[in-house]
């Protein structure tokens, strides 16, 4: 095998799996709008790790999801906590009472929460899309990193660097476990970017497709419907974000285009734009985040078959014989 780690009689054994408690290397994203408590159970469930995607829920809404998600399996799970959260304090204290023991944070810096969750033995994990940022959450005491590259939905990286080029930078920087994001929705993805130093995958855009997944059906089809090209890298100079083209993402473009203020696009950008396209279904008016990868994902299936698929097909990558 190209990495480290060992297939054992119910799943895989690396220090990712025995990190989180898991059977297989297989990490559910926390996508906003998709990332309930329903697709995480699912994949907890399934040997995976699912996460509770906190950026858009207020408080008392993560408390329930978090509660629900407990009663719907006795798997480990995760919260995905972006920093820049208004309410953040409210979201720890929610985390921390409810003994969540595992979270995933972003966008911000990792120092500010990662000693707090630790006092209480909550295991930390920070998004990343630099070596550079990679080697401070190593700093600041996190417990594993997540390196995301260009082709992942939703937030992203100003740097453009892509997976195939990201991982292997952030393994030679950075002695903590490695999970690796965007443009992965296959066991032979898997494969490959875990034979580059990753031990974990995590998936965003293919747990979408699931009925699991809280988003709009009208969403789920539209990225199902995707065909290479049709997602966008934009606003570049204010929050990097992956988008659908539609109506929205032309008129941002537009604005970015005509060198407008920042404030403008910000008054564009208005309040509710991806609650508007990704959980109410506006495919126009809305934002529609969603990663490269779309153009590969055809159907929409339970999110348990996609672990299982998922992991069957990244058995018989590694054990299979390259050919010519």
């Amino acid at each position: 095998m190209l990495f480290e780690g060992k297939f054992t009689e119910n799943g895989f054994d690396n220090r990712i799996t025995q990190l989180f408690g898991i059977q297989y290397p297989i990490i559910q994203a926390g996508m906003i709008w998709n990332s309930g408590w329903r697709l995480a159970s699912a994949v907890s469930n399934a040997g995976g790790l699912g996460i509770i995607g906190a950026g858009s829920m207020y408080p008392d809404v993560l408390l329930a999801h978090i509660q629900k998600c407990k009663a719907a399996t006795i798997k480990p799970f995760a919260v995905n906590l972006p920093l820049l959260y208004p309410d953040i304090d409210k979201h720890v204290a929610n985390i921390i009472t409810e003994k969540v023991p595992i979270v995933f944070t972003s966008a911000g810096n990792p120092k500010v929460w990662t000693a707090k969750l630790k006092e209480h033995g909550i295991k930390v994990v920070h998004v990343v899309s630099s070596a550079k940022f990679a080697i401070k959450c190593e700093e600041a005491g996190c417990d594993a990193v997540v390196a995301e590259g260009f082709e992942a939905g939703g937030h992203n990286g100003r740097e453009e660097t892509t997976t195939l080029c990201l991982i292997p930078a952030v393994r030679a920087s950075i002695k903590i476990p490695l999970i690796a994001a965007g443009g992965i929705a296959t066991g032979r993805a898997m494969y490959a970017i875990m034979a580059l130093g990753a031990e974990a995958v995590q998936m965003g855009s293919r747990f979408v497709c699931t009925p699991e997944a809280s988003g709009h059906i009208h969403f789920k089809e539209a990225v199902i419907s995707a065909n290479e090209g049709d997602t966008v890298l934009t606003l570049k100079k204010l929050t990097p974000v992956r988008l659908i083209r539609n109506d929205f993402y032309k008129r941002v473009q537009e604005a970015e285009n005509k060198g407008v203020p920042l404030s403008e696009i910000e008054s564009l950008l208005g309040r509710g734009r991806a609650k508007q396209g990704m959980f109410e279904g506006n495919l126009e008016e809305g934002e529609l985040e969603i990663g490269q990868v779309s153009a590969s994902i055809n159907e929409i299936k339970p999110a348990a078959e996609i672990v299982h698929d998922v992991w069957r097909e990244f058995q018989l990558t590694a054990s299979a014989p390259f050919t010519y």
